[in-house]
Protein backbone atom coordinates (compact mmCIF):
# COMPACT_ATOMS: atom_id res chain seq x y z
CA UNK A 1 0.00 0.00 0.00
CA UNK A 2 1.17 3.54 -0.70
CA UNK A 3 -0.16 7.08 -0.29
CA UNK A 4 -0.82 9.36 -3.25
CA UNK A 5 0.89 12.32 -1.58
CA UNK A 6 2.30 13.32 1.81
CA UNK A 7 -0.97 14.95 2.94
CA UNK A 8 -2.66 11.55 3.11
CA UNK A 9 -0.29 10.56 5.95
CA UNK A 10 -1.67 13.22 8.32
CA UNK A 11 -3.46 11.92 11.43
CA UNK A 12 -3.85 8.53 13.14
CA UNK A 13 -1.05 9.51 15.52
CA UNK A 14 -0.10 7.13 18.37
CA UNK A 15 -1.25 7.29 21.98
CA UNK A 16 1.62 6.44 24.34
CA UNK A 17 1.52 5.79 28.10
CA UNK A 18 3.81 8.00 30.19
CA UNK A 19 5.62 6.00 32.85
CA UNK A 20 8.23 8.15 34.59
CA UNK A 21 7.62 11.88 34.30
CA UNK A 22 4.10 11.63 35.74
CA UNK A 23 5.00 9.40 38.71
CA UNK A 24 2.88 10.56 41.62
CA UNK A 25 0.05 11.72 39.34
CA UNK A 26 -3.02 9.49 39.89
CA UNK A 27 -4.51 7.68 36.88
CA UNK A 28 -3.27 6.46 33.54
CA UNK A 29 -1.54 9.30 31.68
CA UNK A 30 -1.43 8.98 27.89
CA UNK A 31 0.34 11.29 25.41
CA UNK A 32 -1.08 11.87 21.93
CA UNK A 33 2.15 12.05 19.88
CA UNK A 34 1.36 14.57 17.12
CA UNK A 35 5.01 14.73 16.07
CA UNK A 36 4.40 11.72 13.78
CA UNK A 37 2.45 13.96 11.38
CA UNK A 38 4.55 14.69 8.28
CA UNK A 39 5.10 18.32 9.33
CA UNK A 40 5.93 17.09 12.85
CA UNK A 41 3.03 18.90 14.50
CA UNK A 42 -0.70 18.74 15.14
CA UNK A 43 -1.14 21.85 12.98
CA UNK A 44 -0.93 19.75 9.80
CA UNK A 45 -4.51 18.65 10.49
CA UNK A 46 -6.12 22.07 10.52
CA UNK A 47 -3.82 23.59 7.86
CA UNK A 48 -5.14 21.16 5.24
CA UNK A 49 -8.73 21.55 6.48
CA UNK A 50 -8.57 25.36 6.21
CA UNK A 51 -7.15 25.14 2.68
CA UNK A 52 -9.74 22.60 1.51
CA UNK A 53 -12.60 24.67 2.96
CA UNK A 54 -11.24 27.79 1.20
CA UNK A 55 -10.95 25.92 -2.08
CA UNK A 56 -14.56 24.76 -1.83
CA UNK A 57 -15.83 28.25 -1.00
CA UNK A 58 -13.77 29.88 -3.79
CA UNK A 59 -11.71 32.04 -1.41
CA UNK A 60 -8.52 30.26 -2.50
CA UNK A 61 -8.14 30.11 -6.25
CA UNK A 62 -5.62 28.16 -8.41
CA UNK A 63 -2.12 29.66 -8.32
CA UNK A 64 -3.03 31.80 -5.30
CA UNK A 65 -0.82 32.99 -2.44
CA UNK A 66 -1.48 31.88 1.14
CA UNK A 67 -0.61 34.62 3.67
CA UNK A 68 -0.69 33.82 7.38
CA UNK A 69 0.62 34.95 10.76
CA UNK A 70 2.14 31.82 12.32
CA UNK A 71 4.51 30.77 15.10
CA UNK A 72 5.85 28.14 12.73
CA UNK A 73 3.84 24.95 13.00
CA UNK A 74 0.73 26.10 11.14
CA UNK A 75 3.01 27.61 8.52
CA UNK A 76 4.71 24.25 8.08
CA UNK A 77 1.37 22.51 7.49
CA UNK A 78 0.22 25.23 5.09
CA UNK A 79 3.55 25.24 3.20
CA UNK A 80 3.49 21.45 2.84
CA UNK A 81 -0.07 21.50 1.50
CA UNK A 82 0.74 24.47 -0.76
CA UNK A 83 3.54 22.49 -2.44
CA UNK A 84 1.18 19.61 -3.22
CA UNK A 85 -1.65 21.91 -4.34
CA UNK A 86 0.38 24.53 -6.25
CA UNK A 87 0.15 27.66 -4.06
CA UNK A 88 2.74 30.20 -2.91
CA UNK A 89 3.16 31.10 0.78
CA UNK A 90 4.09 34.28 2.68
CA UNK A 91 4.24 33.99 6.47
CA UNK A 92 4.64 36.60 9.20
CA UNK A 93 5.99 35.48 12.55
CA UNK A 94 7.41 37.05 15.71
CA UNK A 95 11.00 37.51 16.80
CA UNK A 96 10.15 35.35 19.86
CA UNK A 97 9.94 32.22 17.73
CA UNK A 98 12.91 29.86 17.47
CA UNK A 99 15.25 30.23 14.49
CA UNK A 100 14.65 26.56 13.69
CA UNK A 101 10.95 27.24 13.02
CA UNK A 102 11.72 30.12 10.65
CA UNK A 103 14.41 28.11 8.86
CA UNK A 104 12.01 25.18 8.46
CA UNK A 105 9.38 27.40 6.80
CA UNK A 106 11.98 28.77 4.39
CA UNK A 107 13.11 25.21 3.63
CA UNK A 108 9.61 24.61 2.23
CA UNK A 109 10.00 27.58 -0.11
CA UNK A 110 7.92 30.03 1.94
CA UNK A 111 8.76 33.72 2.31
CA UNK A 112 8.99 34.58 6.03
CA UNK A 113 8.73 38.10 7.51
CA UNK A 114 9.83 38.38 11.16
CA UNK A 115 7.93 41.01 13.19
CA UNK A 116 8.39 42.36 16.75
CA UNK A 117 6.71 40.43 19.59
CA UNK A 118 6.24 43.21 22.11
CA UNK A 119 3.61 45.26 20.28
CA UNK A 120 -0.19 45.30 20.49
CA UNK A 121 -2.04 43.03 18.00
CA UNK A 122 -3.52 46.13 16.33
CA UNK A 123 -0.07 47.79 15.99
CA UNK A 124 0.80 48.01 12.25
CA UNK A 125 4.13 46.26 12.99
CA UNK A 126 2.53 43.20 14.65
CA UNK A 127 2.56 39.91 12.80
CA UNK A 128 -1.26 39.93 12.75
CA UNK A 129 -1.38 43.40 11.17
CA UNK A 130 1.40 42.78 8.65
CA UNK A 131 -0.26 39.60 7.39
CA UNK A 132 -3.60 41.43 7.02
CA UNK A 133 -1.94 44.27 5.08
CA UNK A 134 -0.21 41.80 2.75
CA UNK A 135 -3.52 40.05 2.08
CA UNK A 136 -4.95 43.40 0.90
CA UNK A 137 -1.89 44.18 -1.25
CA UNK A 138 -0.99 40.82 -2.84
CA UNK A 139 -3.23 39.87 -5.79
CA UNK A 140 -5.08 36.51 -5.63
CA UNK A 141 -4.15 35.98 -1.99
CA UNK A 142 -5.96 34.39 0.94
CA UNK A 143 -5.35 34.62 4.68
CA UNK A 144 -6.48 31.49 6.57
CA UNK A 145 -6.53 33.38 9.93
CA UNK A 146 -6.06 30.27 12.06
CA UNK A 147 -7.23 32.14 15.16
CA UNK A 148 -10.73 32.93 13.94
CA UNK A 149 -11.19 30.39 11.14
CA UNK A 150 -13.47 27.75 12.63
CA UNK A 151 -12.16 25.13 10.17
CA UNK A 152 -9.31 24.94 12.70
CA UNK A 153 -11.58 23.60 15.48
CA UNK A 154 -13.58 21.56 12.99
CA UNK A 155 -10.47 19.63 11.90
CA UNK A 156 -9.98 18.42 15.47
CA UNK A 157 -13.70 17.72 15.91
CA UNK A 158 -13.56 15.50 12.81
CA UNK A 159 -10.14 13.87 13.40
CA UNK A 160 -8.37 14.29 16.76
CA UNK A 161 -11.44 13.77 18.95
CA UNK A 162 -12.62 10.57 17.24
CA UNK A 163 -9.07 9.16 17.23
CA UNK A 164 -8.68 9.69 21.00
CA UNK A 165 -12.14 8.25 21.70
CA UNK A 166 -11.34 5.12 19.67
CA UNK A 167 -7.80 4.73 21.05
CA UNK A 168 -8.99 4.88 24.69
CA UNK A 169 -12.05 2.76 23.88
CA UNK A 170 -14.16 5.57 25.30
CA UNK A 171 -12.41 5.41 28.69
CA UNK A 172 -10.90 8.91 28.57
CA UNK A 173 -11.87 11.04 31.59
CA UNK A 174 -9.63 14.12 31.10
CA UNK A 175 -8.16 15.99 28.12
CA UNK A 176 -5.18 18.29 28.79
CA UNK A 177 -4.11 20.71 26.04
CA UNK A 178 -1.98 23.84 25.76
CA UNK A 179 -4.18 26.63 24.38
CA UNK A 180 -2.99 29.03 21.67
CA UNK A 181 -5.44 29.42 18.79
CA UNK A 182 -7.82 27.19 20.77
CA UNK A 183 -8.63 24.96 17.81
CA UNK A 184 -7.15 21.74 19.20
CA UNK A 185 -8.75 21.89 22.63
CA UNK A 186 -12.11 23.24 21.45
CA UNK A 187 -12.66 20.85 18.54
CA UNK A 188 -11.31 17.76 20.31
CA UNK A 189 -13.05 18.66 23.57
CA UNK A 190 -16.39 19.30 21.86
CA UNK A 191 -16.35 15.88 20.20
CA UNK A 192 -15.36 14.07 23.40
CA UNK A 193 -17.99 15.85 25.51
CA UNK A 194 -20.66 14.90 23.01
CA UNK A 195 -19.59 11.29 23.56
CA UNK A 196 -19.41 11.69 27.35
CA UNK A 197 -20.40 15.01 29.01
CA UNK A 198 -18.49 14.03 32.18
CA UNK A 199 -15.09 14.28 30.44
CA UNK A 200 -13.09 17.19 31.88
CA UNK A 201 -11.22 19.47 29.47
CA UNK A 202 -8.28 21.35 30.99
CA UNK A 203 -6.55 24.18 29.12
CA UNK A 204 -2.93 25.02 29.86
CA UNK A 205 -2.13 28.73 29.80
CA UNK A 206 0.98 30.81 30.48
CA UNK A 207 1.70 33.87 32.62
CA UNK A 208 1.31 36.93 30.37
CA UNK A 209 -1.80 35.51 28.66
CA UNK A 210 -5.45 36.50 29.12
CA UNK A 211 -7.22 33.11 28.94
CA UNK A 212 -7.35 32.00 32.59
CA UNK A 213 -8.70 35.25 34.04
CA UNK A 214 -11.22 35.62 31.20
CA UNK A 215 -12.54 32.11 31.80
CA UNK A 216 -12.87 32.69 35.55
CA UNK A 217 -14.22 36.26 35.57
CA UNK A 218 -15.43 37.10 32.05
CA UNK A 219 -13.08 40.09 32.18
CA UNK A 220 -10.53 40.74 29.43
CA UNK A 221 -7.78 42.25 31.55
CA UNK A 222 -5.04 44.04 29.61
CA UNK A 223 -2.98 44.18 32.82
CA UNK A 224 -2.60 40.38 32.54
CA UNK A 225 -0.69 40.83 29.28
CA UNK A 226 3.11 40.94 29.30
CA UNK A 227 5.88 39.28 27.27
CA UNK A 228 6.58 35.60 27.93
CA UNK A 229 8.98 33.00 26.56
CA UNK A 230 6.78 29.89 26.28
CA UNK A 231 5.95 29.21 22.62
CA UNK A 232 2.70 27.98 21.11
CA UNK A 233 0.30 28.73 23.97
CA UNK A 234 -1.33 31.79 25.51
CA UNK A 235 -2.58 34.89 23.72
CA UNK A 236 -3.09 38.62 24.24
CA UNK A 237 -6.54 38.53 22.57
CA UNK A 238 -9.48 36.11 22.37
CA UNK A 239 -9.40 33.94 19.22
CA UNK A 240 -12.81 32.81 17.91
CA UNK A 241 -11.58 29.20 18.08
CA UNK A 242 -11.29 29.27 21.88
CA UNK A 243 -14.62 27.79 23.04
CA UNK A 244 -14.70 28.70 26.73
CA UNK A 245 -17.82 26.58 27.25
CA UNK A 246 -15.95 23.41 26.26
CA UNK A 247 -12.92 24.21 28.48
CA UNK A 248 -13.61 23.47 32.16
CA UNK A 249 -10.60 25.28 33.59
CA UNK A 250 -7.29 26.93 32.73
CA UNK A 251 -4.03 26.36 34.58
CA UNK A 252 -1.06 28.69 34.17
CA UNK A 253 2.50 27.37 34.01
CA UNK A 254 5.65 29.50 34.31
CA UNK A 255 8.16 29.86 31.47
CA UNK A 256 10.80 28.15 33.59
CA UNK A 257 8.64 25.16 34.52
CA UNK A 258 7.50 24.72 30.91
CA UNK A 259 11.07 24.86 29.58
CA UNK A 260 12.54 22.43 32.12
CA UNK A 261 9.59 20.03 31.80
CA UNK A 262 10.04 20.00 28.00
CA UNK A 263 13.60 18.72 28.52
CA UNK A 264 12.46 16.23 31.13
CA UNK A 265 9.98 14.61 28.73
CA UNK A 266 12.87 13.80 26.39
CA UNK A 267 15.15 12.64 29.21
CA UNK A 268 12.62 10.60 31.16
CA UNK A 269 10.27 9.28 28.46
CA UNK A 270 12.45 9.32 25.34
CA UNK A 271 9.87 11.49 23.56
CA UNK A 272 11.34 14.52 21.77
CA UNK A 273 8.73 17.25 21.94
CA UNK A 274 8.32 21.01 21.94
CA UNK A 275 7.63 23.69 24.50
CA UNK A 276 3.84 23.36 24.74
CA UNK A 277 4.17 19.68 25.73
CA UNK A 278 6.35 20.73 28.66
CA UNK A 279 3.75 23.31 29.68
CA UNK A 280 0.95 20.72 29.40
CA UNK A 281 2.75 18.18 31.62
CA UNK A 282 3.71 20.96 34.06
CA UNK A 283 0.05 22.00 34.29
CA UNK A 284 -1.12 18.40 34.70
CA UNK A 285 1.29 17.88 37.62
CA UNK A 286 0.03 21.11 39.24
CA UNK A 287 -3.55 19.77 38.93
CA UNK A 288 -2.80 16.20 40.12
CA UNK A 289 -4.91 16.57 43.28
CA UNK A 290 -8.01 16.73 41.07
CA UNK A 291 -7.35 13.23 39.68
CA UNK A 292 -8.29 9.75 40.89
CA UNK A 293 -6.44 6.44 40.31
CA UNK A 294 -9.08 5.20 37.86
CA UNK A 295 -8.88 8.29 35.61
CA UNK A 296 -7.58 8.10 32.04
CA UNK A 297 -5.90 11.35 31.05
CA UNK A 298 -4.86 12.26 27.48
CA UNK A 299 -2.27 15.03 27.04
CA UNK A 300 -1.64 16.45 23.58
CA UNK A 301 2.04 16.64 22.58
CA UNK A 302 1.76 19.24 19.83
CA UNK A 303 5.12 19.44 18.09
CA UNK A 304 8.70 18.22 17.76
CA UNK A 305 11.75 19.08 19.87
CA UNK A 306 13.91 19.80 16.81
CA UNK A 307 12.22 23.22 16.59
CA UNK A 308 13.62 24.24 19.96
CA UNK A 309 17.29 23.22 19.73
CA UNK A 310 18.47 26.80 20.21
CA UNK A 311 16.13 27.31 23.17
CA UNK A 312 14.75 24.71 25.60
CA UNK A 313 17.36 22.16 24.51
CA UNK A 314 20.27 24.61 24.78
CA UNK A 315 21.81 24.75 28.25
CA UNK A 316 23.41 28.17 27.74
CA UNK A 317 20.05 29.64 26.67
CA UNK A 318 18.48 28.20 29.84
CA UNK A 319 21.29 29.52 32.05
CA UNK A 320 21.08 33.02 30.56
CA UNK A 321 17.45 33.13 31.73
CA UNK A 322 18.22 31.67 35.16
CA UNK A 323 16.25 28.49 34.34
CA UNK A 324 19.11 26.04 34.87
CA UNK A 325 21.20 25.69 37.98
CA UNK A 326 23.46 22.66 37.71
CA UNK A 327 26.88 21.41 38.70
CA UNK A 328 28.47 21.99 35.31
CA UNK A 329 31.48 24.32 35.42
CA UNK A 330 30.80 27.89 34.33
CA UNK A 331 33.00 30.95 33.74
CA UNK A 332 32.30 31.96 37.33
CA UNK A 333 33.48 28.64 38.81
CA UNK A 334 36.54 28.57 36.51
CA UNK A 335 37.55 32.04 37.74
CA UNK A 336 37.06 30.92 41.35
CA UNK A 337 39.63 28.14 40.84
CA UNK A 338 42.09 30.42 39.08
CA UNK A 339 44.77 32.57 40.70
CA UNK A 340 43.77 36.20 40.27
CA UNK A 341 46.32 38.01 38.09
CA UNK A 342 46.32 41.40 36.43
CA UNK A 343 45.37 40.99 32.78
CA UNK A 344 48.17 42.19 30.47
CA UNK A 345 46.95 44.64 27.81
CA UNK A 346 48.54 46.98 25.29
CA UNK A 347 47.21 50.35 24.14
CA UNK A 348 46.37 50.53 20.43
CA UNK A 349 48.87 53.39 19.96
CA UNK A 350 51.86 51.26 21.11
CA UNK A 351 54.25 50.14 18.38
CA UNK A 352 54.56 46.66 16.96
CA UNK A 353 58.11 46.53 18.39
CA UNK A 354 56.75 47.22 21.89
CA UNK A 355 54.24 44.39 21.39
CA UNK A 356 57.09 42.02 20.41
CA UNK A 357 59.05 42.98 23.55
CA UNK A 358 55.98 42.50 25.79
CA UNK A 359 55.19 39.09 24.29
CA UNK A 360 58.83 38.00 24.80
CA UNK A 361 59.22 39.32 28.36
CA UNK A 362 55.82 38.03 29.56
CA UNK A 363 56.13 34.70 27.67
CA UNK A 364 52.61 34.98 26.25
CA UNK A 365 51.34 34.55 22.70
CA UNK A 366 48.30 36.88 22.49
CA UNK A 367 47.51 40.20 24.19
CA UNK A 368 44.23 42.15 24.36
CA UNK A 369 44.50 45.64 22.81
CA UNK A 370 42.80 48.64 24.47
CA UNK A 371 41.68 52.07 23.36
CA UNK A 372 40.74 54.58 26.06
CA UNK A 373 40.58 51.70 28.53
CA UNK A 374 38.19 49.60 26.42
CA UNK A 375 39.27 46.29 24.86
CA UNK A 376 38.98 46.75 21.10
CA UNK A 377 41.08 43.92 19.64
CA UNK A 378 43.97 41.54 20.19
CA UNK A 379 47.48 41.05 18.86
CA UNK A 380 49.12 37.65 18.50
CA UNK A 381 52.58 36.37 17.61
CA UNK A 382 51.20 34.98 14.36
CA UNK A 383 49.70 38.40 13.44
CA UNK A 384 53.08 40.11 13.99
CA UNK A 385 54.99 37.48 12.00
CA UNK A 386 52.59 37.70 9.04
CA UNK A 387 52.71 41.51 9.05
CA UNK A 388 56.52 41.75 9.26
CA UNK A 389 57.07 39.14 6.54
CA UNK A 390 54.92 41.31 4.27
CA UNK A 391 56.40 44.64 5.40
CA UNK A 392 59.44 44.69 7.74
CA UNK A 393 59.02 48.45 8.17
CA UNK A 394 55.87 47.91 10.27
CA UNK A 395 57.96 47.52 13.46
CA UNK A 396 57.47 51.20 14.27
CA UNK A 397 53.75 51.26 13.25
CA UNK A 398 51.01 51.33 15.92
CA UNK A 399 49.60 47.90 16.72
CA UNK A 400 46.12 49.16 15.76
CA UNK A 401 47.26 48.63 12.15
CA UNK A 402 47.70 44.88 12.53
CA UNK A 403 45.48 43.92 15.47
CA UNK A 404 42.61 41.46 14.90
CA UNK A 405 39.14 41.09 16.44
CA UNK A 406 39.06 40.92 20.21
CA UNK A 407 38.74 37.71 22.22
CA UNK A 408 35.11 36.62 22.59
CA UNK A 409 33.34 37.97 25.69
CA UNK A 410 31.27 35.57 27.79
CA UNK A 411 29.21 36.14 30.93
CA UNK A 412 29.73 34.48 34.31
CA UNK A 413 26.99 31.89 33.68
CA UNK A 414 28.47 30.63 30.39
CA UNK A 415 29.10 26.89 30.54
CA UNK A 416 32.48 25.22 30.15
CA UNK A 417 31.17 23.58 26.95
CA UNK A 418 30.45 26.95 25.35
CA UNK A 419 33.78 28.43 26.52
CA UNK A 420 35.71 25.45 25.14
CA UNK A 421 33.96 25.80 21.78
CA UNK A 422 35.04 29.47 21.57
CA UNK A 423 38.73 28.68 22.21
CA UNK A 424 40.31 27.70 18.89
CA UNK A 425 43.14 28.56 16.48
CA UNK A 426 42.02 32.19 16.24
CA UNK A 427 41.21 32.63 19.95
CA UNK A 428 43.41 31.18 22.66
CA UNK A 429 41.20 32.68 25.38
CA UNK A 430 37.87 34.31 26.26
CA UNK A 431 37.21 37.44 28.31
CA UNK A 432 34.73 37.73 31.16
CA UNK A 433 33.68 40.58 33.42
CA UNK A 434 33.69 39.44 37.06
CA UNK A 435 31.17 40.52 39.70
CA UNK A 436 33.31 43.55 40.61
CA UNK A 437 33.32 44.71 36.98
CA UNK A 438 36.96 43.72 36.40
CA UNK A 439 37.85 42.07 33.07
CA UNK A 440 39.39 38.61 33.50
CA UNK A 441 40.83 36.23 30.92
CA UNK A 442 40.16 32.47 30.73
CA UNK A 443 42.61 30.33 28.75
CA UNK A 444 42.62 26.67 27.82
CA UNK A 445 45.06 26.11 30.69
CA UNK A 446 42.55 27.64 33.13
CA UNK A 447 39.83 25.24 31.89
CA UNK A 448 42.11 22.21 32.29
CA UNK A 449 43.11 23.44 35.75
CA UNK A 450 39.45 23.88 36.79
CA UNK A 451 38.51 20.37 35.57
CA UNK A 452 41.45 18.64 37.22
CA UNK A 453 41.23 20.72 40.38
Amino acid sequence: MWYNNILETIGNTPLVKLNTITKGVPGTILAKIETTNPGNSIKDRMAVKMIEDAERSGKLKPGGTIIEGTSGNTGMGLAMAAIIKGYKCIFTTTDKQSKEKVDALRAFGAEVIVCPTNVEPEDPRSYYSVSSRLEREVPNSWKPNQYDNLANSQAHYEQTGPEIWAQTEGKITHLVVGVGTGGTISGTGKYLKEKNPDIKVWGIDTYGSVFKKYKETGIFDKDEIYPYITEGIGEDFLPANVNFEVIDLFEKVTDKDAALMTRDIARKEGIFVGNSAGAAIGGLIQLKDKLKPEDVVVVIFHDHGSRYMGKMYNEDWLRERGFLQDEKLTAKSILAKKESTEIVTLDATKSVLEAINTIKSMNISQIPVTQQGMIVGKIAESDILSALLENPGLKSAPISEIMTATFPFVDLNTSIDKISSLINKENSAVLVEDEAGKIEIITQYDIINAISG
